[in-house]
């Protein structure tokens, strides 16, 4: 399939009456096609698939258009919402530690999911020792995180299940090394009740 074709067929997994942020729809993302703006109508088919609930054959097609167009982020962005169907959303307001501080960073976090911090959630190992979870960490609506920085990041948990117990509201710290490297409210969680049901 070439990357009009892709997008197409992305395009027909989306309801008519969505609707993105700005107000757009998914006839505003096949007139971008019609005409060759091969790239805003992807734009316009994520930001659809960010506003309603979508399954992972839409997030596959936009992931490959994507990697045909040479735009990395937003495939590795499809690829993780494509997860998020499966496995679900976590999403934090995130506060780095000052970097002067004992597990402080001195340089910025990847934006891109790249990142594969530790998180301790309060659960303890039978040596009475912290069991820390490993989570992937995307930053949203920047390209990467300051030292010192606040945002809000999305999760994506190694192990989803040991993470089903969070609620908004919890504070969970993310670590590098043994200090602490940043502290984290969790302000949406949201699990696939059935993982097999969105493949």
């Amino acid at each position: 399939m070439d990357v009009p074709e892709l997008l197409g067929r992305a395009a027909c997994h989306v309801p008519v009456v969505a609707a993105g942020e700005a107000g757009t729809t998914v006839a505003d993302a096949n007139e971008y096609l019609d005409h060759d703006e091969w790239e805003i109508a992807l734009d316009i088919l994520v930001e659809l698939g960010d506003a309603y609930r979508t399954e992972t054959a839409f997030w596959d097609l936009l992931a490959e258009a994507a990697r045909m167009m040479w735009l990395s982020r937003t495939e590795r962005w499809c690829h993780w919402r494509r997860a998020e169907v499966v496995h679900g959303v976590v999403r934090a307001d995130l506060q780095l530690v000052d970097p002067g501080v004992a597990g402080g960073r001195r340089t910025p976090i990847p934006g891109d999911g790249r990142l594969r911090p530790l998180w301790d959630m309060g659960a303890v190992t039978a040596a009475g020792d912290p069991d820390l979870s490993v989570a992937r960490l995307w930053v949203e609506s920047l390209p990467d995180l300051q030292p010192g920085g606040r945002a809000v990041v999305r999760l994506a948990p190694l192990s989803p299940q040991r993470w089903r117990r969070l609620v908004p509201g919890d504070v969970i710290t993310m670590h590098e090394q043994r200090p602490v490297a940043g502290t984290a409210t969790i302000v949406e969680s949201a699990f696939s009740v059935d993982e097999d049901h969105h493949l």
